[in-house]
């Protein structure tokens, strides 16, 4: 791993705790996952960085919390942030990164849309399907009031995938090095 590698993978854990600065929405109880733009950073480091760098950079950014850090919306942190009823979402972000990250790497010719569909399924779908059943049984509310409560969060990441998929395309057609 060089040195340019390293920059970029604490650049990305940076920005995800810097989007995590943006208050977080809490419309379905205040136990439950907040909305927040720090999916954003988990779309846009697979996106740009690629699987390991992206993942690497989640990685990093989920020890920094484990370790105390209140880098969580909200300003959440520790080890009891990372196992709460938001605890399958947030340890599932390396591996939405990565996902991400080597969907595109292995289809670089990818159309906006293909790409969109690379990162919804990582950044939506992996992270749902990692999310979910860890909030049933951490929030004791049932898989199918977890699948209830959770479409609502569906729109603003739809949102979130357009957005790190315009600005992924965007860096790697400007730095095709990256």
């Amino acid at each position: 791993m060089t040195t340019k590698d390293i920059v970029y993978i604490a650049l990305f854990a940076a920005l995800t705790a810097a989007l995590g600065l943006m208050p977080p929405v809490h419309f379905a109880g205040a136990a439950l996952p907040p909305i927040s733009a720090q999916s954003l950073g988990v779309m846009l480091a697979g996106g740009v960085l690629g699987a390991k760098r992206g993942g690497y950079a989640l990685l990093l950014f989920i020890a920094l919390v484990a370790i105390g850090l209140p880098l969580l919306s909200g300003g959440r942190g520790g080890f009891g942030a990372l196992i709460g009823t938001s605890g399958g979402f947030l340890l599932a972000w390396p591996l939405c990164a990565a996902l991400i990250g080597y969907l595109i790497e292995k289809d670089r010719d990818a159309t906006a849309l293909k790409m969109g569909m690379y990162v919804a399924l990582g950044g939506i779908a992996l992270m749902y399907t990692a999310g979910i059943p860890w909030m049933a049984f951490v929030g004791k509310l049932g898989l199918s009031k977890s699948l209830t409560i959770m479409v609502a969060y569906i729109p603003g990441d739809l949102i979130k995938v357009v957005l790190a998929t315009v600005i992924a395309r965007g860096l790697r057609r400007a730095y095709p090095s990256l």
